[in-house]
């Protein structure tokens, strides 16, 4: 029972930081991606060949998965600097089936279809996270620089340019907002940190493969964002304790079969989300709380 709460909690922070990041884009930019779970993967690939073939060593492998996440996230930013709304939707999930393609059909460096596998747990200065509980600490550790990281930002004045261009481009080009930059650096950000759940996830599975980092991922993403509150600091994380801990409360529940759970899962998801629009839009947090912009 201990092995198992703590495999849900390791797999929760690692989803926290995730709901985080894309929510530093969505409800402090105003950009909505479909493409979050493509960084994901990039940072957790990126881990596992470095791993592999190279080092397993902790910052090596966070670094270089932030750094080649943040690099590649261009191809997310182009977009956002042109288009907004729904044809940047449109746009952000063009990219993500462009990201599971190379997953799936890079086979020298992802191992297609069949992922990779026996990768080893992290190094830090000589100590290896080799038991779960360990890695929880790493993961609790990971998830808190995370959110203190996202809360100065925010809470500053790149985070009131964020919030001023979400509002208004033109209003803030017109007080001297240098629009295109700070749009570029946020989805950097963003999924630099996603790169860095990425390695999380690829040591602490010890094997990944394309399935975890599908447009289904993506969406679950979003919806952990809209359901705990876009544009708050504590939302994201809510939203991804309550989405985490629907799927071990429905095992638990003698009268629906265990095959259909996933099915359920996705209609409770949806369900939610309709509600909460209905009748409480701004998430269980509340959307859009850290003040206007200025």
């Amino acid at each position: 029972m201990l092995a198992y709460l703590q495999n849900i909690a390791v797999l929760f922070c690692i989803n926290a930081i995730l709901a985080l990041t894309l929510n530093f884009i969505m409800g402090y930019a105003g950009i909505f991606s479909l493409a979050h779970a493509v960084f994901f993967g990039v940072g957790a690939y990126t881990t596992a060949y470095l791993a592999l073939h190279v080092t397993d060593s902790l910052l090596v492998c966070m670094a270089a998965s932030a750094g080649l996440t943040a690099i590649l996230s261009m191809a997310l930013a182009l977009p956002a600097l042109r288009v907004r709304g729904e044809y940047f939707v449109a746009a952000s999930m063009g990219l993500q089936v462009i990201g599971v393609t190379i997953f799936s059909e890079w086979k020298s460096v992802t191992g297609g279809l069949g992922g990779m596998i026996g990768i080893p747990r992290p190094t830090l200065f000589g100590y290896t996270f080799n038991d779960d509980s360990s890695f929880l600490l790493l993961a609790i550790a990971t998830l808190a620089l995370v959110l203190i990281a996202t809360a100065l930002l925010v809470r500053g004045s790149f985070g009131r340019s964020l919030m001023a261009i979400r509002d208004s481009e033109s209003a803030a080009q017109a007080y001297g907002k240098h629009v295109n930059a700070v749009k570029t650096l946020s989805v950097a950000v963003s999924a630099g940190l996603a790169g860095v759940a990425g390695t999380l996830y690829a040591f602490y599975m010890s094997f990944i493969n394309v399935e975890s980092f599908m447009l289904e991922t993506s969406i679950v993403l979003m919806a952990m964002v809209i359901i705990g509150g876009t544009g708050t600091l504590f939302g994201p994380v809510v939203g991804a304790a309550l989405l985490m801990s629907l799927p071990a409360a429905l095992t638990y529940l003698p009268f629906l079969p265990p095959a259909e759970l996933g099915a359920i899962q996705q209609i409770v998801y949806g369900g939610a989300m309709v509600l909460l629009m209905m009748f409480r839009p701004g998430g269980l947090v509340g959307g859009r709380t850290e003040g206007k912009s200025s």
